[in-house]
């Protein structure tokens, strides 16, 4: 049996068994090399604040309480920055004893600031599904940045299904980077349960390109359509100026790169966790799922000159201004083993938006080019 993250011939073997069921079948591209996409049901609410229904309680019970008015999404509607909104998930779960789960946003959705979880009944935590788990699945949705225009089948989260414990502890990853070089740095930092990431804010990989500052009072973005949005309509290009730094403003929202190269092997799969939060008045990578193959060469993953592909780095300041330092560690990435190794890797005719990536926006703009 063993112990590991689900591969998505797993998954798909896990809804034909009953474990996974949805009012539709899944959409051809849905399953991902070690994660599923959820999709948006018909029917959003408005909602007062965020809110965990601990236990003994439904989403259900307490949405009755915290409802302030409701969306039909069949056709689209438009969610407001500032708002929080609940939605119930197409997918819900009837989940074997040994087997449990865990969400985080899709990549384009943390780049766009959107910020999601995925509650279930009875939790006691925001995206953890515990092992045996039997209900619905919902989605709290606050767009942060942009008003976005969604759906009914809009997918905007994703879940991963593990049984046991399979994360790599330090002597096992230092060993898996050795073999592997997991990021391209001499000096790789495999402490705290993690490889340290930090942010590249010397310019000199982007032609002096440090990353982009969301503008505000922007259009919406139909989080449906691909590079329909002109890029600075709702970015302001960052430059370096021979300063290797960037003094983060206050509520503020940036798309930064990662200094290092990402490399996920095939039998494994990461996640990007926050620093420690003592270190820095910043938060770093809504949406921290990394498949298996991301970066790898023999997927189309291997961005020259680098062993790998960068990470990007989705950064929010939080109440006061804030100097983000060239090489300042902000995230690190946990990697955990495969059940088995993925019958399609990241990049391997799935559609993958960031496959080989630099410093890029989301799928949702055309692509940018400096005057």
């Amino acid at each position: 049996m063993g112990e590991g993250i689900l591969p998505g011939h797993a998954i798909e073997a896990l809804a034909g068994r009953g474990a996974i069921t949805a009012a539709r079948p899944f959409d051809a591209d849905q399953v991902q090399p070690a994660s599923l996409d959820l999709r948006l049901g018909p029917t959003a609410w408005r909602i007062r604040a965020s809110f965990l229904p601990g236990p003994g309680e439904s989403v259900a019970d307490r949405l009755a309480r915290l409802a302030l008015h409701t969306l039909d999404l069949t056709s689209g509607e438009v969610l407001e920055t500032g708002c929080v909104y609940l939605v119930e998930l197409e997918e819900a779960l009837a989940l074997p004893s040994d087997i449990a789960a865990s969400a985080n946003p899709k990549s384009s959705t943390g780049r766009l600031d959107v910020f999601t979880r995925v509650i279930a009944d009875r939790a006691r935590a925001f995206d953890i599904v515990p092992a045996g788990y039997e209900g619905k699945l919902y989605l709290e949705i606050s767009p942060r940045t942009f008003p976005i225009l969604v759906r009914r089948g809009s997918r905007l989260s994703q879940i991963r299904f593990r049984r046991g414990d399979a994360r790599l502890d330090e002597e096992a990853l230092g060993a898996l980077n050795l073999a592997e070089t997991l990021v391209d740095s001499a000096t790789p930092d495999t402490t705290g349960g993690g490889i340290a990431v930090s942010v590249d804010l010397s310019g000199a990989g982007f032609g002096g390109l440090l990353g982009f500052r969301a503008k505000h009072h922007t259009g919406l973005i139909d989080v449906d359509r691909r590079a329909a949005c002109d890029v600075e309509d709702y970015w302001e290009p960052l430059f370096t100026r021979g300063r290797r730094e960037l003094v983060l403003d206050p509520d503020a929202f940036y798309i930064l790169a990662s200094k290092e190269a990402v490399h996920v092997p095939p039998g494994h799969a990461a996640e990007m966790v926050p620093f420690d939060p003592l270190v820095g008045e910043f938060r770093v990578h809504y949406a921290g799922f990394f498949d298996p193959g991301f970066g790898h060469a023999a997927a189309g993953g291997h961005a020259s000159p680098h062993h790998g592909a960068r990470a990007v780095l989705e950064v929010r300041s939080r109440e006061v201004p804030f100097i983000l330092e060239d090489g300042q560690i902000v995230g690190r990435l946990v990697y955990e083993r495969m059940l088995e190794r993925p019958r399609t890797l990241y990049g391997e005719g799935l559609g993958s938006n960031y496959q080989a990536q630099g410093l890029k926006l989301s799928k949702h703009f055309r692509p940018w080019t400096r005057d």
